[in-house]
């Protein structure tokens, strides 16, 4: 089996690696990731630079590795289409330091990492370690691992992907349940703290808390709140198929 790993926290994160030491018994392994941490940068890609992949040898592995000068989005394109000797059997994405609960999965690099493998029609997971204390990434490793030879003989529906929460209860602990879940929806109270730079020219530094505005007994997040780990399939169609039907009584063309 041929397993590609990426992520959004940087190549050299201990998530990455972890997971990465999980996946290498189930199959060749290939890292290609960013080359510094990309956090929160969706699915965005480089368009007006070029790409580089640099080499990277981990010690004692068989793995091989890639730091990318690019986006998660980036890393995972760069090596299904070029970097690879052949389309991987599935993408794993992560092991994210902190949770992509609810709507966050919009902005997460690690999410978008696992859709950048859905675009190019292989199976994909995204997986958080739902803490951003706790650097024991051993059981969230071997879940994702767990997942991945159970997702690699049952399969995905086209255009799904799997975003898995690992929630922390105590560092290094179990959950004690797997629960199936639908995405909650997360907002942020932002605050921009205006500044000023040395040169007397305005600059801007973003804050906030996350508001959890449905969070019903089903969702990612209330499953994470209780301590459990959640699963939730995500669809690449975000298409609003019910509201089409509608939108064809408005006679659009009668604006022509």
């Amino acid at each position: 089996m041929l397993i590609l790993v990426s992520n959004d926290d940087g190549i050299h994160a201990p998530g990455i690696n972890a997971l990465r030491t999980a996946l290498e018994k189930y199959g060749d392994v290939y890292v290609v990731a960013p080359d510094r941490p990309r956090s929160a940068t969706g699915l965005g890609i480089t368009i007006h630079k070029p790409l580089r992949a640099d080499e990277i040898n981990f010690p004692g592995s068989s793995a091989k590795g890639f730091a990318i000068n690019g986006t998660p989005s980036d890393c995972v394109k760069l090596g299904i289409q070029a970097l690879l000797p052949n389309k991987p059997d599935i993408v794993v994405s992560g092991i994210n330091l902190g949770p992509n609960l609810g709507t966050d999965v919009l902005y997460s690099g690690t999410v978008s990492a696992a859709l950048e493998g859905v675009i190019n029609d292989v199976p994909s997971i995204a997986v958080s370690l739902a803490s951003w204390e706790c650097t024991d990434f051993g059981y969230a490793a071997d879940f994702a691992a767990g997942l991945v030879k159970i997702v690699t003989g049952k399969g995905l529906p086209e255009e799904t992907l799997l975003n898995v929460n690992i929630p922390v209860t105590k560092c290094g602990s179990k959950p004690p349940k797997v629960n199936v879940t639908r995405l909650g929806k997360r907002r942020y109270e932002n605050t921009f703290e205006k500044r000023l730079d040395p040169r007397g020219k305005s600059y801007w530094w973003m804050g906030g808390e996350v508001m959890d505005i449905q969070a019903e007994p089903d969702t990612d997040i209330a499953s994470v709140k209780r301590g459990e780990v959640s699963v939730t399939p995500l669809l690449f169609d975000v298409t609003d198929h019910k509201f089409m039907d509608l939108i064809k009584e408005w006679d659009l063309n009668q604006i022509l």
